[in-house]
């Protein structure tokens, strides 16, 4: 016996059939005598049918009204599931994020867990129910609805795992495990038996969709035995621990890459130090996530400072960098589109020189043009053109041998 945390994707939820078949997975854990909180999505598409009838009815809906709207996905999946459970006889009750007592920051549309005060659902638990809580949202300190950003369900999930002490956070999705890339697009991609943290945390961050970021960091930092498992099949998942048993030729565990990026470039009549400071300081305050930078001072020629962001950001950054154009002291701006970011991943990488040398050889003999560079302990991403982005993917993919090499850990 011991509580656990059942987090189930919108794609697990999508029909009412498929919320059927939750229930009956849910059973399984209550009929061997298990606690069980269950976490859920919106069904389906519901989230992305919301934000086109926002757009309808307004240019610029406001954030506030747009984490109001977007909070009722998941409400109904959190009825449904509990009226699914009711017809198995088993006592459930639901939730939303602010009666579950998730607080959050008063960030809309990316807020932040700060507390939890699980009083509800424990005492919900205690009395021989399962809690079925609705993911991706909280209330903050003024009784504004908040949401946590796409996938934000994920994190709910393992802040509710970490705050009730739960044996383990179970996310039950359409795949069957976290693959060394994403196999809808690298047919060679092949389920990891186990990741750690970091390097799931990496993958995450660079545009594998398969967790939220902010539940990875959770997990690491309370230590929160994690999984990815399939919704549909009972099959083995990928476990997420802070240490994992290594081949000893798998320096590079995963391939990620992500689309619709931008490269902005601002340019500066002469150098000033305090500027690469301020820019930055000034976005981050806006709340726009600044990926690769780099900086560019060379005598005789005008200073520079590239970074990349999301196209989804951009109108945004370029907005507050001309509010504060005075303040800033640049020049002029521009921007290219139709980037894309890959990245290989491995805590392998910190102690094998030569693995970036390898990338950059491998899209150098493809032809692919490598517009920047962000490296760490265990990943190297590069910004390349968006029309090669698969190609790039694919070659890096092989380059590596990560199909071999994952085959060798299943087995």
């Amino acid at each position: 016996m011991g509580t656990y945390v059942m987090k189930f994707g919108g794609t697990s939820v999508a029909t009412p059939e498929r919320i059927q078949n939750v229930a009956k997975r849910v059973l399984q854990e209550v009929e061997v005598g298990n606690k069980v909180v269950v976490v859920v999505s919106a069904m389906g598409k519901t989230t992305d049918h919301l934000v086109e009838m926002a757009n309808h009815v307004s240019t610029h809906p406001s954030k506030r009204e747009m984490d109001v709207l977007l909070s009722t996905g998941e409400q109904v999946t959190t009825a449904l599931l509990t009226m699914a459970l009711h017809q198995l006889d088993v006592p459930a009750q639901s939730f939303t994020g602010w009666q579950a007592g998730m607080m959050t920051d008063d960030v809309a549309s990316n807020a932040r867990i700060e507390q939890i005060d699980c009083e509800k659902i424990t005492t919900c638990l205690n009395e021989g129910k399962v809690a079925v809580v609705a993911g991706f949202q909280g209330i903050d300190h003024e009784g504004n609805i908040t949401t946590l950003g796409r996938g934000g369900s994920d994190t709910t999930a393992v802040a509710i795992a970490a705050a009730i002490q739960a044996e383990r956070c179970d996310i039950y999705t359409d795949v069957d495990g976290v693959y060394t890339s994403d196999p809808r697009f690298v047919p060679n991609a092949r389920k990891l038996a186990e990741l750690s943290y970091d390097e799931m945390l990496e993958l995450a961050h660079l545009g594998a969709g398969v967790l939220h970021p902010r539940s990875v960091e959770l997990a690491k930092n309370y230590q929160m035995p994690m999984s990815v498992r399939s919704s549909y099949e009972q099959v083995e998942g990928t476990v997420l621990k802070e240490e994992v048993q290594m081949e000893k030729d798998l320096v590079v565990r995963g391939v990620a890459f992500e689309g619709e990026i931008v490269r902005l470039t601002v340019y500066f009549s002469e150098a000033y130090m305090g500027s690469l400071a301020n820019i930055f300081t000034t976005l981050a305050k806006h709340h726009i996530n600044v990926d690769i930078i780099v900086q560019s001072i060379i005598p005789n020629a005008s200073p520079t400072v590239s970074f990349s962001v999301k196209k989804e950001q951009l109108e945004e950054t370029l907005n507050v960098l001309k509010e504060y154009k005075n303040t800033l002291g640049y020049d002029y701006i521009d921007h290219e589109l139709e980037l894309a970011k890959v990245s290989i991943v491995g805590s392998g990488m910190a102690s094998n020189p030569g693995v970036a040398a390898t990338m950059f050889d491998c899209l150098f003999r493809l032809g692919i043009p490598v517009k920047m560079v962000s490296t760490s302990e265990i990943k190297v991403s590069v910004v390349v053109p968006q029309e090669e982005m698969f190609k790039a993917a694919n070659a890096l993919h092989e380059q590596f041998e990560l199909s071999k090499a994952a085959v060798a850990i299943e087995n």
